[in-house]
């Protein structure tokens, strides 16, 4: 079984795959690194010499190959559910956890993230904070349509939500 964090930049999916993977012993992957290493360039270089829709390209081919491993956890990058093709592999492979965050949240943890220049390159020609709220608002839909479950990361940390995940997976038949 496959599971999937989808959501916006900087709300932790990344963080949650590894601690999720550890604590269940199974691998995990960010569909952005998989991405720059089979391209061999950053996100940014890819939006700059190539444009998004390049990138859009690439990441569906890439989540539709990790989606058919059998076992994965996996960390997707935050407009990977743009694509319905994307959305519909990644509800039929497995449970969906769509992590969220408020605006001001997620700036918050950009501006101290020393990666986000080449990671996270600006989509818009908005200020970053508007961006985000322009952003949120425009792929909310396209991320409940795809989500199994809602999980805010505003007031937990990482090793929090993973507990929770484990708490629920047990409760389950």
């Amino acid at each position: 079984m496959i599971v999937s964090l989808i959501g916006y930049r900087a709300t932790g999916k990344t963080t949650v795959a590894r601690l999720l993977s550890e604590a269940l012993g199974c691998p995990w992957v960010d569909s952005d690194r998989e991405i720059e290493r089979q391209a061999g360039k950053t996100i940014a270089e890819i939006f700059a010499e190539d444009g998004e829709l390049a990138f859009r390209n690439f990441e569906e081919r890439i989540i539709a190959e990790l989606c058919m491993k059998k076992e994965l956890i996996l960390a997707t990058g935050g407009g990977a559910i743009m694509r319905e093709n994307t959305r519909r592999v990644l509800k039929e492979s497995g449970p969906v956890l769509w992590l969220t965050a408020s605006a001001e949240t997620i700036l918050e943890r950009m501006s101290g993230d020393s990666t986000t220049k080449t990671s996270r390159p600006s989509l818009t020609n908005l200020s970053a904070l508007e961006e985000i709220r322009h952003l949120l608002e425009y792929r909310e839909p396209m991320y409940r349509e795809c989500a199994t479950m809602e999980i805010t990361t505003e007031l937990c940390s990482a090793e929090e939500i993973v507990c929770q995940l484990l708490e629920i997976g047990e409760r389950k038949p």
